[in-house]
């Protein structure tokens, strides 16, 4: 498939910008702008200071661990595939290793990224990237002191079909699963249940 073009020059035009809220994860910007209709408005942004980093971890016979966790922000129970936030200037398999150990205990003998992906493109600039990891072995958990999570292990199979029945939501989690399943399918892995 032929790649589609991407225009150069942007249709917006920024009169001002000023910042409304920073902290140490995020920085809300509200800029004065002259739209692609040629109106002005404003736009508020919020930029990401870390990015997102998933992880699929991937047994020999097709199994994945998920974590579930209360999530703040929506009022409501969340099932994901392991993930958190890496300093910008960390490398992001750095990240993924530490995220995969603290949330779920396992190492993984080798990691694999999958997917990058922007999370909100319209309202926020935060990257996320997604990696697969094999040859995976137990240690303790070591989540961070604001998480309660709940690991399960399950079939690939069975984390990709929640993921279509909309059982589970987060994007990273959606997106990876996705993917993840379309790999590990393709590579032929056996017992995908």
């Amino acid at each position: 498939m032929r790649k589609l073009p991407k225009p150069s020059r942007s249709p917006w035009k920024t009169l001002s910008r000023k910042v409304k809220y920073d902290n140490r994860w995020i920085r809300v910007t509200e800029a004065q702008v002259i739209n692609p209709g040629r109106q002005k408005g404003i736009y508020g942004t919020v930029h990401f200071k870390n990015r997102a980093i998933g992880i699929i971890p991937i047994e020999p016979n097709g199994d994945t661990y998920l974590v579930g966790q209360y999530r703040y922000a929506l009022s409501e129970y969340s099932w994901e595939i392991p993930e958190g936030g890496g300093a910008i200037g960390v490398p992001p398999l750095k990240t993924a290793k530490r995220e995969l150990l603290e949330e779920t205990g396992l190492k993984a003998r080798r990691y694999q990224e999958i997917l990058r992906m922007h999370l909100s493109n319209s309202v926020c600039d935060e990257l996320a990237i997604i990696y697969l990891a094999f040859g995976l072995t137990q240690w303790e958990p070591e989540p961070e002191e604001d998480e309660l999570l709940d690991i399960r292990r399950v079939p690939l199979k069975a984390a990709y079909e929640m993921a279509i029945r909309g059982e589970i939501t987060d994007s990273m989690s959606v997106a990876g699963l996705l993917r993840a399943y379309e790999i590990v399918r393709g590579k032929g892995r056996r017992a995908l249940r």
